[in-house]
């Protein structure tokens, strides 16, 4: 099946949206690269085939439903009390309790069906910044991906052991949906 005109329901019904993390720093061999999902976000798509600027993407994410699928290298295995740990962090880094969500709202699109660019204004702990999502489309799958660095958002990346591991402070984003 092939993307058609209209608007359609995002979320994880039909897609995944994964964030990763990576480490720098000297000890990043004690950390871990990170891969979080959304687990709870919602959001909706407006396709318009024969106009793609007149196209809008609009997206939320619940912060207390960021969850760690996943921690590649390290010294010691990720484990349950990590993953809560975490979780605890990203709710203050990420300051939940006086922003919920992240949200993300499109300006522009641009490009064609298979192969697009969406601009928007990202909003993380309540200070928004542009962005530029690149994506693609194929049938009924889409990808889409951006680059995010936290320190735009006046975040300080995640840092342990007196600095020595670190978290980069680019995160990658990637959504893939099936519409």
């Amino acid at each position: 099946m092939a993307l058609s005109e209209g608007t359609y329901a995002l979320g994880p019904h039909n897609g995944r949206l994964l964030l990763r993390t990576s480490r720098t720093g000297l000890g990043r061999r004690a950390g871990h690269d990170l891969t979080i999902e959304a687990a709870g976000w919602s959001g909706t798509a407006r396709v318009e085939l024969a106009d793609p600027a007149a196209s809008a993407v609009r997206i939320e994410i619940a912060v207390d439903d960021l969850e760690v699928r996943e921690g590649l290298g390290g010294a010691l295995s990720l484990t349950d009390a990590n993953r809560a740990e975490i979780k605890r962090n990203l709710r203050k880094i990420l300051k939940a309790d006086g922003h919920p969500a992240i949200t993300f709202e499109s300006a522009k699109v641009s490009g064609t069906l298979s192969d697009f660019t969406i601009e928007g204004d990202l909003t993380i702990a309540g200070v928004v910044r542009s962005i530029t999502v690149r994506g693609t489309a194929d049938g009924d799958r889409i990808g889409a991906h951006a680059t995010v660095a936290q320190s735009r958002w006046g975040i300080k990346p995640y840092t342990a052991f007196f600095g020595a591991l670190k978290l980069a402070d680019e995160v990658e984003i990637d959504a893939t949906l099936s519409i």
